[in-house]
């Protein structure tokens, strides 16, 4: 390490946020990065520890410790070239993932981890400001040509791995731009699309192809897809929400949250919607179920609309403040996690179960809870009632939509409803279709989908290449 000492003398100093009264107006990113001096000082905390557990929870592997180092001694691109060479995508992940990484810091165990994320996301912010990040076309074309289905995050890894191998890659999108779950599901205000923009511009510098507003299994025969290339890679989403079939699921104002998000998303961006029913806060009470970062979305973007009231229900019980480090560390713990969507204005009610939904006219008014115990018993005599005008689920995703493109793919799928394929090959059932990404594992985090997509890619390349010594 360039500073053995720097984390005996430097206190942790991340990233803050702009005041929540100011940011509430617009949907543009509001965290205030530090300055390349404070980041240097934070890079420099980055201890001696021996065993870098921070690399075991890193989906990517990213080398946290030496570009750290790299960016210690001000070699800002070194540290891009490093930071690179394991993340296609370190500006998404270092503005919305929850940094694993620091978690499993050593500095963790006294509440002090390394800026990890922050430190990531300056990284190449810089590299993008100074002109480092440039196309990587292939030197040599190898003729081959690979399917990529669906433009998210592992779609988008393993279509820029695959180009950069020298194959002809085309992906195959159905919506009208490319990004999935970051561009049509994650608020601006968490993550600017000219982002996923300037990747996209880049990759198209590298060869791939994109093919906008095309459903695989809809508008293209998935056998035709199969049969015009070398290799075909199933890398769409969970896109199967959650419901809650209880009494009043019909009435109108509940809704499921993605369909909330991404018709703000597109808003924002100037697409029209896909339907004559806007889905808005605005003047309303909102109330979402489920207590995850897609519920935290719903809360920030119903304050951005002018809600009257914002509550968030969650069944499981509230977890600790803290967690038991000796217990945990260097795993991801269970403890209560606070967003600045949280911190926008909203209530927060744990242990409680919707029983129905109540309505008047056909349109939902509230709805009816009951209190649970650790068990998920109920409580009773605790059944209230809460007044509601709009109501988000947000209770997470179960699998990929069946009906089009796994049909007409007819690959064989795990118990959970994902394509069935193993993480070393990332064969499906039917020959020359891989999976990786949330279609493979279920829904996940953006970095595990860019892991799977990078190794899939891997795999895939050696397939086409003819090669069977797989890495373990």
């Amino acid at each position: 390490m360039g500073k053995v000492t720097g984390f005996l003398e430097i206190d942790r100093q991340d990233r803050k946020y702009k005041p929540a009264a100011d940011r509430i107006r617009h949907y543009d990113e509001f965290v205030i990065p530090l300055s390349e001096e404070a980041t240097r000082n934070q890079a420099s905390r980055c201890m001696d520890c021996g065993i870098p557990f921070c690399h075991n929870g890193c989906p990517v592997n990213n080398q946290i410790p030496d570009w750290n180092d790299l960016v210690y001694h001000g070699d800002w691109r070194k540290a891009l070239a490093n930071l690179h060479s394991t993340n296609n995508f370190p500006e998404f992940t270092g503005r919305i993932c929850p940094a694993p990484c620091e978690a499993s810091c050593t500095l963790n165990l006294q509440d002090q981890p390394v800026t990890i994320k922050s430190i990531e996301c300056a990284i190449v912010d810089r590299g993008f400001a100074e002109g480092w990040v440039v196309p990587e076309p292939p030197k040599r074309k190898t003729g081959r040509r690979v399917a990529v289905v669906g433009s998210g995050p592992a779609g988008l890894a393993a279509a820029q791995q695959l180009a950069r191998a020298g194959h002809d890659v085309h992906v195959f999108e159905k919506a009208a731009k490319a990004g999935g779950l970051l561009r049509y599901g994650i608020p601006d205000f968490k993550m600017e699309k000219h982002l996923v923009d300037r990747r996209v511009e880049q990759m198209e510098a590298e060869g791939v192809i994109f093919h906008y507003n095309v459903n695989v299994g809809v508008d293209v025969n998935v056998r035709e897809l199969v049969a015009g290339h070398d290799a075909l890679v199933l890398a769409g989403g969970a896109e199967a929400p959650r419901d809650l079939p209880i009494p009043g699921r019909e009435f109108r104002g509940v809704h499921f949250a993605m369909d909330f998000l991404t018709q703000q998303n597109r808003r924002v961006s100037g697409e029209p919607l896909p339907t004559n029913e806007p889905i808005l806060a605005t003047g309303k009470h909102v109330v979402v179920i489920g207590g995850g970062d897609t519920g935290s979305d719903c809360i920030g973007t119903s304050v951005r609309h002018g809600a009257l009231s914002v509550t968030q229900l969650e069944i499981m019980p509230r977890p600790p403040e803290k967690e038991n480090k000796l217990l945990t560390w260097p795993d991801w713990p269970l403890k209560l996690r606070t967003s600045s969507s949280h911190e926008e204005g909203s209530a927060r009610e744990f242990s409680v179960l919707t029983k129905e939904f109540v309505g008047e006219g056909g349109v939902v008014k509230g709805l009816r809870c009951v209190r649970v115990d650790g068990k998920m018993q109920e409580v009773p005599e605790s059944s209230f009632t809460i007044r509601a005008d709009l109501i988000l689920l947000a209770m997470g995703f179960v699998s990929p939509l069946r009906k089009g493109l796994l049909e007409g793919a007819g690959v064989d799928l795990d118990n959970r409803g994902n394509v069935a394929a193993d993480t070393r090959a990332y064969k499906s059932s039917r020959e020359k279709v891989f999976a990786c990404g949330d279609m493979r594992r279920g829904q996940s985090l953006v970095v595990w989908a860019i892991r799977e997509g990078r190794q899939c890619a891997h795999a895939v390349d050696l397939h086409l290449m003819g090669e069977t010594n797989l890495p373990r």
